[in-house]
């Protein structure tokens, strides 16, 4: 009789056992499918906002950027921009019209000499624009003194047309320099708002202080773009006024060397 009692007490426990480890495998599968479907719903959420913000155009993001890094700052960067690119462009639009096809005058100068003296040289210079007919007409104008004196016209009046060459220049540089540190300023001038509010609260919390920082990073950000753009600009100006000095230079031997040859 204890021996059935026993048997039946064991098949009983084994029974609840089964129940239970059942039970329990039920409520972690539900538990692991409201998981799976919960994560399921957060990243169609997530792929949803990528492709509205893939929808956006480049311009719509940038403004939104700038607009979130702040007023003052970035107006004050992008007042740099603005005019360092109008001195840019007025000295390449400058620039671009002081070019002078050097051998074409040249040879009408030669043959103006040789037709017609200093003053026929003189009327095809007076009818050329850029800084080389006029360093031509200042040498051609003294030719009737000497040589000499001629030599020394070209040399004053090529230093006055290579200053005209780089006027304002130094401007782009200025705001080539200005416009990043005016965003370094910016970051730490949001890191140090951003530390007070840690330090008011007492404690860290990243959605705190993420809109200082992100309005440290931008400011950053903005004053590198037009540094670089700034830039490209500034360096093809040096490059074009190099260009144009070197034909001054080049075409003044070529004019002193016609003056002693029209002598003899």
């Amino acid at each position: 009789m204890k021996k059935l009692f026993s048997i039946l007490a064991m098949a009983g426990l084994f029974v609840f056992s089964t129940n239970t480890v059942s039970a329990k495998a039920n409520v972690l599968v539900s538990n692991f499918s409201s998981t799976v479907a919960a994560a399921t719903v957060m990243l169609q959420d997530d792929a949803a906002a990528a492709d509205a913000d893939t929808g956006k155009g480049f311009t719509q993001i940038l403004k939104e950027q700038f607009i979130q890094g702040g007023a003052g700052f970035m107006g004050i960067i992008l007042l740099c921009l603005i005019l360092g690119l109008a001195v840019a462009i007025e000295r390449i639009i400058y620039l671009n019209l002081a070019s002078t096809n050097t051998t074409k005058l040249k040879q009408k100068v030669e043959d103006a000499l040789a037709s017609g003296g200093i003053e026929a040289a003189k009327e095809v210079c007076r009818n050329t624009k850029g800084p080389v007919a006029s360093i031509y007409y200042q040498g051609l104008d003294r030719a009737d003194e000497s040589v000499e004196s001629a030599e020394k016209a070209v040399v004053a009046y090529g230093g006055v047309q290579m200053g005209l060459l780089e006027k304002n220049v130094s401007w782009i540089s200025l705001f080539i320099a200005t416009a990043p540190m005016l965003g370094f300023m910016g970051t730490v001038i949001g890191m140090i708002q951003a530390f007070q509010k840690i330090s008011a609260v007492g404690n860290l919390s990243a959605s705190l202080i993420a809109g200082d920082i992100q309005v440290a990073l931008l400011t950053t950000v903005f004053g590198l773009i037009v540094a670089i753009i700034l830039q490209v600009f500034f360096n093809y100006i040096i490059a074009k006024i190099d260009s144009i000095v070197n034909d001054m230079e080049d075409s003044s031997i070529v004019l002193i060397d016609m003056l002693v040859d029209h002598k003899k």
